[in-house]
């Protein structure tokens, strides 16, 4: 048995000293509180029970014991006991269930059962694990200092991108399985793995027809443990330090690392959800609750709860998370999931001045780090162009919408494509905003891939096991004339053109564009749009397209080997159109005629632009857009052109490398139908 002694309340969780451990956890409304300590993970039995003394071992309403000689590979439980009055208060205390630690650094999963623990208030939770004293040598590792305006985000799956047996790793789907991949990635040319989230989550938080498939929660959107890494992503060793060598030889390889996070709620759920934490510890002020029944959970997420961001305690929480992947972990930024959700406040109405928004855009410690927001709820908060904050770059799901429409088609919209192409100037410059808030992107993990928004009409997500409820239903996709595979060869032709269409617009617009990792090889999720419970081929990258559609891979790197040669592209801030001090102007805009576009012709389909160099080395751009279904010719500007993207034609013809474009012998260029040119003018010869 170990001795104990009051301890310290501050900092929170499981801290090991030179003597023992030092334990601490927030709840205000407690009366009693226990900690549970175990010699492993499941041992069934606490190898001993302490219970704290309120005269003593609470400040401040933490509450706080230090254990002599205890030390690391202890793994421990909190229990505490206070008000249930649910529906008055908004409490739910109950002393018969194990509480994780919200500050654990790791933790395991090995005795949950979530649909037992929501039935049995004395079924295991989940436990934290203490790990040493922090010693990791980063050998002198910094963040990369990637500028946003330079960067080319690539959104993946640390356990899809290389459980794939084709992939060839060693240990499938964890932090150094993706090490193993990091020469891919730099020969791809990107500058930032984004993640989707890598906290530790509940797997077993789906939906009964989901679970009865047995299908889990793959995507991670279902967080309990915000400063643990999820263990099925590590060995088996300190996950602290497998996560940190993945950031590190990322980082020696030149590439960021941001992080996809999910503070707008957590793995409780709602009324019917598990306890597994924030419920037990502090239930009426972590959570948004109706005031009129606090029973009753706020949903503004979708998932049962929504998190009360903006609760002083919860925002410091947040932030004090933030801080510590950052300074800690050395991660280069965050995507925030449903981040509209942190600009309510505790009402749940929208805050132009949310304190845990700015207070993250103010933290010396994320200064130099990028923060992202999906600039939506679930709510009905739709925020893109408008996010609280300046520093704030925002998920553009307008251009995504807008550019799916064009290439598909639509009509009527070629104004609204150049606003979007050209850094939407519509959405941010009036707020004193630049390009780089834009971040652009076409397909992400939610959603289509790019070769099934080329090849499917509707969702097919019938093997999710919701009857294909589920997923969005408004995908602005076209399947080129057949649904699902084809084996007619104008189709997959057709599909191809249209695939490399879609990067080619996402590399040459201003703004920061993201691809989604495997549609550089076309990969498929045979239709399904919501891929979030499939761990399996479906979900997963598909390492066989690598060689099977060389092509595309090929094309994707060249277009961002182009966009890294053009600064012209990569703009910080608006293009203007406008002559300055005897230069040409910046952009140039063209339709069916040379400096004539065509913004009030409903029925026009033709758009050009031209990009004026910024480098001396640097050659001007052309970027000639035809959205109908028959060829056009168009004028080019004076000059002697070469053209280096063509989507019209196969590979290697589709893209060339610097240098090599098709020297054209005329003023003007035919632009095949349903395609896009992009060609560079000779330096020099203008």
């Amino acid at each position: 048995m170990f001795a104990t002694r009051p301890g310290d309340h501050l900092p929170a969780g499981a801290r090991p000293r030179e003597q023992g451990i030092n334990f601490s956890v927030f709840s205000r409304n407690a009366t009693r509180m226990w900690l549970h300590l175990y010699d492993s993970a499941t041992a069934l039995e606490p190898l001993q029970v302490i219970e704290l003394d309120p005269a003593t071992q609470r400040t401040f309403f933490f509450w706080h014991v230090f254990v002599e000689g205890a030390g690391p590979g202890l793994y421990y439980t909190w229990r505490a006991d206070g008000p249930s009055d649910t529906a008055v208060s908004g409490c739910c205390f109950d002393k018969r269930r194990d509480l994780l630690d919200p500050w654990a650094r790791a933790v395991d999963a090995s005795l949950w059962d979530r649909d037992v623990a929501v039935l049995d208030p004395d079924a295991p939770g989940i436990r934290a694990r203490v790990l040493p004293q922090d010693g990791y040598d980063w050998e002198g590792d910094r963040p990369v200092g990637h500028g946003l305006a330079d960067s080319i985000i690539y959104e993946l799956h640390v356990g899809g991108f290389t459980r794939d047996p084709d992939s060839g790793v060693t240990t499938p789907g964890t932090f150094s399985g993706l090490i193993e991949k990091i020469p891919y990635l730099t020969e791809l040319g990107i500058t930032h793995v984004e993640l989707l989230p890598i906290m530790a989550f509940d797997e077993q938080d789906v939906p009964d027809g989901v679970a009865k498939l047995g299908l889990s929660n793959f995507w991670g959107y279902s967080t309990y443990g915000f400063f643990a890494p999820h263990p099925a992503y590590t060995a088996g060793g300190d996950p602290r330090i497998e996560f940190r060598d993945m950031v590190k030889a990322l980082h020696r390889a030149g590439i960021g690392v941001i992080l996809d996070v999910v503070f707008n709620h957590t793995a409780e759920g709602g009324a019917g959800g598990p306890i597994i934490n924030f419920k037990g510890f502090g239930n009426e002020f972590f959570y948004h609750l109706d005031p009129a029944d606090r029973s009753h959970y706020r949903d503004f997420t979708g998932t049962g709860n929504t998190v009360n961001c903006n609760h002083p305690l919860v925002g410091r929480f947040i932030i004090d998370c933030l801080e510590y992947w950052a300074r800690d972990m050395h991660v280069d930024g965050f995507r925030l999931d449903l981040a509209s959700v942190l600009a309510r406040g505790e009402d749940g109405e929208p805050m132009q001045h949310a304190p845990v928004l700015w207070a993250a855009e103010f933290s010396t410690a994320l200064h130099d780090r990028h923060l992202i927001a999906e600039a939506w709820d679930a709510g009905g908060l739709y925020q893109v162009g408008d996010f609280p904050g300046y520093r704030w770059c925002e998920w553009n799901g307008d251009y995504r919408d807008v550019i799916r429409q064009c290439v598909r088609g639509d009509g009527g919209r070629l104004g609204r494509l150049a606003s979007r192409v050209a850094g939407s100037s519509d959405l941010y410059a009036a707020a004193g905003r630049l390009p780089t808030n834009s971040i652009n992107f076409v397909t992400c993990h939610d959603g289509f891939t790019l070769q099934d928004l080329v090849s499917y009409d509707h969702k097919h997500n019938e093997a999710n096991g919701e009857d294909n409820r589920d997923g969005s239903s408004h995908n602005y996709s076209w399947n080129c004339g057949q649904e699902g595979p084809s084996t007619e060869a104008a189709i997959n032709r057709l599909r191809s053109q249209q695939a490399r269409n879609f990067l080619t617009l996402l590399l040459v617009s201003q703004g920061v564009p993201m691809l989604l990792a495997g549609d550089e090889v076309l990969r498929s999720q045979k239709g399904n749009n919501n891929t979030y419970c499939q761990d399996n081929r479906m979900g997963w990258f598909d390492w066989s397209l690598v060689q099977k559609n060389w092509d595309m891979l090929r094309f994707t790197r060249e277009l961002i080997a182009f966009r890294h040669r053009h600064a012209t592209l990569r703009r910080e801030r608006f293009l203007t159109g406008e002559r300055r001090g005897g230069q040409p102007p910046d952009v140039a805009w063209h339709g069916a005629r040379l400096a004539e576009p065509d913004w009030h012709d409903e029925a026009a389909s033709l758009i050009a632009f031209t990009l004026t160099a910024i480098d001396p080395d640097e050659s001007d751009v052309h970027v000639a857009i035809n959205l109908r279904a028959e060829s056009h010719g168009m004028r080019l500007p004076a000059g002697q052109w070469r053209a280096v993207i063509e989507t019209a034609r196969p590979a290697p013809h589709d893209i060339r490398p610097a240098g090599e474009g098709r020297l054209l012998r005329s003023n003007r260029v035919v632009v095949p139908a349903r395609s896009c040119v992009v060609l560079e003018r000779e330096v020099g010869k203008a």
